[in-house]
């Protein structure tokens, strides 16, 4: 069974991030660069649930972001939770959870692949908040996030997870000590106002340890760099990115 690549492969970004829904254009990304405090950017690169039209996210823009300095990190809106109360057009249901993990997962690493993610590359798995209490759905939940891990594993991309604390995040974070096949970096959100990935950490202090974690700490921040403005969510970073160049 194939695990996560060596740890020598992953690329290491510690500091301020952000995400934002549509990828910047690369003149905001330009003056961002030059004047924010930000050295991270996050990046919608597919999946059927992904809520936005991304005009800007080709590998040119991915090469020239890198070039400039930016530390991309790649997100992959999966199939989401059957209890989940959305109009998410792709949804789990226990009797495919585990061959829609996989193909999603293949999928996930074909769209990082084209932008110019090389492998080695940590790809993090949206999954939003539902009914935690749900035996059943956490079931169907966890069968779709373990096959999704491997799929990438078996192709050398770190398998990492964005989920929130009270529900998503919560599932992996009890499943991690026993089951395998789990996400290796966790990109948690809890909207605290707290810029670090331990200070607060909402789950055993001895998880993903090791440069293996993402905190989103705030949402909806309109903020102006450089003459460019651009509404983000910001998020404390000490995790693997995108390989690129």
């Amino acid at each position: 069974m194939a695990g996560p690549p060596h740890p020598a492969s992953a690329r290491v970004f510690t500091g301020l991030a952000f995400d934002t829904c549509t990828a910047p254009s690369a003149s905001k990304m330009s003056a961002w660069k030059a004047s924010s405090p930000y050295g991270g950017a996050a990046v919608y690169i597919g999946g059927r649930n992904r809520g936005c039209s991304q005009p800007n996210l080709t590998s040119s823009w991915v090469s020239s972001t890198s070039a400039a300095g930016w530390k991309l990190i790649p997100i992959y809106v999966g199939a989401q939770p059957p209890c989940q109360t959305s109009g998410s057009p792709e949804r789990i249901t226990a009797a495919d959870a585990a061959s829609l993990g996989a193909s999603d997962g293949a999928d996930a690493v074909a769209k990082a692949k084209a932008l110019g993610m090389r492998g080695g590359s940590a790809v993090y798995l949206d999954m939003e908040a539902f009914d935690a209490s749900d035996s059943a759905c956490v079931t169907s939940v966890l069968t779709y996030v373990q096959a999704w891990d491997k799929a990438l594993h078996t192709r050398g991309y770190w398998a990492g997870f964005y989920g929130f604390s009270s529900s998503s995040a919560a599932v992996v974070a009890k499943a991690k000590p026993t089951t395998p096949d789990m996400p290796d970096v966790l990109w948690y959100a809890r909207y605290d106002g707290n810029d670090s990935t331990t200070a607060g950490f909402p789950f055993s202090s001895g998880l993903w340890t090791g440069h293996r974690r993402g905190h989103q700490y705030q949402v909806n921040s309109k903020e102006s760099y450089g003459g460019a403005t651009i509404t983000v969510d910001r998020d404390a970073w000490d995790a693997p990115v995108a390989v690129t160049g």
